[in-house]
């Protein structure tokens, strides 16, 4: 008896934590308006992930969110750090909304979606003219069968279930039905790819002159998860980095021909990369998003061509420009200063006060301070993003699976029952979607039925 008691309350420890999450937790997780809640929630984190810069440096912050004056009169760089907003997508609070939605979609689709197309799948004839009472749309007619009725439905796409000769049922549209959850589906893939990209992706950033060969090294952004092994034994080289210009001297487009290299250098994968045009390789991917100036092939009188480097100066906003200072003297007692604004070949020359002494292009010369200084080449720099996702195979098939559900979803799922009770013919049918074009529908079907030599009455309930 004891032995049997223990056991009993065994199981009851078992049963009470499963009951208490069915009526307890399940309608919470089930419910549409806390569902509506979090993805609005998400969504306005998620914006304020796409205007605050992400993985910026902390004098990147408080440089451009001072705490006085504040932005909207709280927002500050403070603020920013403390609640993870300089990198809101690996933050633990919203990992956490991204989790509790998908766990509020999932218990949504087996506790309401799928008994929901269980239910549409089973079905009965209706036997009795009472029973066409409860539908929402019934007709009794005093003429017709249900031999000329089951070519109309055919027509009308309907597949039909007959039994007895004398009790139809049909149905239309239950892709309809599979439609929400193919969405529910969707969205969870989305979820459980952006999770993965952020626990196990990284950003990189790049900048490298046109002609060097690079290894990926700056980092600025990685998940907690994140593996650094895809990028051992390979490296990369940047063979050329050009800019096309538009007539009035705008930038059109801006172009890097890079070579993959492996461990001995040979090389393993070519392309021609710009905007919007990546390269990828070994589950790595090179975007094309900024340019630069990295230096100046220049030569004096006769002397070997030698590279300086040139820096971006200060202009507090007003445009780009790139400088350096080029030696006249061997003993660095004098000297010129050389600016640039892009690639287009065109350098200014200044003289140790300031005043501009020579415009020139390059591969054209100028003699300064007794010196002829010839400009070869000035050498561009290609910005490159470099990231590592991969939960990207699952975002793009969740959307895939998202825009399918949708389209299914616009399906309606319309029932049809007829019954011949000796020269009474009932028809009655419900739709779960589109009424105005389910009642054109029957009601186009009741007219063929009526539309015999011996006008019959029909009466015809709808039900609101």
């Amino acid at each position: 008896m004891t032995s049997e008691n223990s056991a009993s309350q065994e199981l009851s420890w078992w049963l009470v934590p499963g009951r208490y999450l069915r009526r307890e937790i399940l309608p919470v997780l089930t419910n549409l308006k806390l569902a509506i809640a979090l993805l609005l929630i998400i969504a306005l984190f998620s914006i304020s992930g796409t205007v605050i810069e992400q993985g910026q440096s902390p004098a990147y912050y408080q440089s451009n969110y001072p705490e006085h004056p504040a932005l909207f009169g709280f927002l500050s760089w403070k603020v920013i750090q403390v609640v993870g907003l300089d990198h809101v997508y690996r933050t633990w609070w919203f990992l956490s909304l991204l989790i509790l939605f998908g766990t509020s979609l999932t218990a949504c689709t087996f506790t309401r979606q799928l008994p929901a197309l269980k239910a549409a799948q089973r079905w009965k004839y209706y036997e009795e003219p009472r029973q066409f009472q409860k539908l929402a749309l019934s007709a009794e007619l005093d003429t017709g069968s249900l031999n000329a009725l089951t070519p109309m439905l055919q027509k009308q796409r309907y597949k039909i279930f007959q039994e007895k000769d004398d009790i139809l049922y049909a149905r239309k549209g239950l892709v309809g039905r599979i439609g929400p959850i193919i969405v529910h589906i969707g969205i969870v893939t989305i979820l459980l790819g952006g999770i993965l990209g952020a626990m196990t992706g990284f950003v990189a950033q790049e900048m490298v002159a046109s002609g060097n060969t690079f290894e990926v090294k700056n980092i600025i952004d990685a998940g907690p998860w994140a593996s650094k092994d895809i990028l051992k034994d390979w490296s990369l080289r940047v063979n050329r980095f050009w800019i096309d210009y538009t007539p009035t001297g705008g930038i059109d487009q801006f172009y890097s021909d890079m070579s993959v290299l492996d461990k001995e250098g040979k090389e393993v994968d070519h392309k021609k990369i710009f905007v919007n045009e990546p390269l990828r390789y070994n589950g790595v991917t090179f975007y094309q998003t900024d340019w630069g100036i990295a230096g100046i092939k220049v030569q004096f009188n006769k002397s070997p061509i030698i590279q300086l480097p040139m820096a971006q100066l200060n202009t507090n906003g007003k445009g780009r420009i790139w400088g350096t200072w080029i030696p006249t003297k061997p003993d660095l007692s004098e000297g010129v200063s050389v600016l640039a604004k892009d690639l287009q070949g065109m350098v200014l020359i200044y003289d140790a006060q300031g005043k501009l002494t020579s415009t020139i292009r390059a591969g054209m010369s100028a003699k300064i301070n007794g010196v002829n200084l010839t400009i070869h080449e000035v050498v561009g720099s290609t910005g490159l993003q470099i990231k590592v996702d991969p939960g990207i195979p699952l975002v793009y098939g969740g959307f895939a699976l998202l825009m399918l559900g949708v389209v299914m979803s616009y399906f309606s799922h319309s029932q049809i029952w007829a019954l011949q009770k000796g020269d009474r013919l009932y028809i009655g049918g419900k739709t779960n979607r589109a009424q105005v074009a389910f009642e054109r529908e029957v009601l186009q079907i009741l007219d063929q039925l009526s539309s015999q030599p011996a006008t019959p009455t029909a009466n015809l309930v709808t039900q609101k």
